[in-house]
């Protein structure tokens, strides 16, 4: 197992913050922190982020000390900002955008038309493979402006707090989530012929036991939080 150097943590935070925030996966890794913590632990190159380009390699090339190299085509190109529209003759409302959107740029609801806010749209392209109906349309918003040139330091501030409030959100969401299933199986628990239609009482055996066994996998949860 490799040893993560004590400075590493710190490396990250500063790979971090020189990165631009669109989280668009296109390193390779599941969102920008995560790159910059591989970048840190000297498990990935610094020219793997497309939106960054050039002047990206350059700012993560300069905090790290390692050379300046060529974007790896293997990631994509760098190109000009664009943002996202959705086509609302084609839009169903299956909220799969939304889902998807590592901003929370697109609002709507289940079965109801939604929108993007552009302001919020960093150009990820998330939405795009998940749309079933391809209602999903790019718009170039930068001219020919590229990588840096065509996103400001305030653009991915931005974008880096509303994703790292989502992402609070949805821990939330899942929590709140995991609490009411729990109550649930409780009082299943505590009057399972009363919710049951079952009345053999080995029956009602053996979902006591599943119902034991997921308050027991709910605490060992609570357990491996708390350490």
């Amino acid at each position: 197992m490799s040893t993560v150097p004590e400075a590493a943590p710190l490396l990250a935070q500063l790979l971090l913050d020189a990165l631009p925030q669109t989280q668009c996966t296109r390193c390779g890794y599941p969102d920008c922190a995560a790159y910059a913590g591989a970048m840190a632990r000297n498990e990935a190159p610094i020219n793997q982020c497309p939106p960054g380009g050039a002047e990206g390699i350059a700012r993560l090339a300069a905090i790290t000390g390692n050379p300046v190299i060529p974007l790896n085509p293997e990631f994509g190109q760098e190109g000009p900002r664009t943002v996202v529209f959705i086509d609302e003759d084609w839009c169903i409302g299956c909220t799969l955008c939304i889902k998807a959107c590592p901003t929370d740029a697109i609002i709507g609801s289940n079965k109801r038309m939604h929108t993007v806010i552009e302001a919020h749209c960093t150009g990820c392209n998330l939405c795009l493979p998940v749309c079933p109906v391809d209602c999903m349309l790019v718009e170039t918003v930068s001219d020919d402006r590229t990588g840096w040139d065509a996103w400001s330091t305030e653009d991915a501030l931005k974008a880096r707090q509303r994703y790292e409030s989502r992402q609070v959100r949805q821990a939330r969401e899942a929590e709140e989530h995991a609490q009411a299933l729990e109550a649930k199986a409780r009082m299943k628990l505590a009057d399972i012929a009363t919710h049951s239609q079952h009345t053999d009482e080995a029956v009602l055996d053996q979902k006591r036991a599943v119902i034991q066994a997921v308050l027991a996998k709910a605490r060992a949860r609570k357990a491996g939080k708390a350490d």
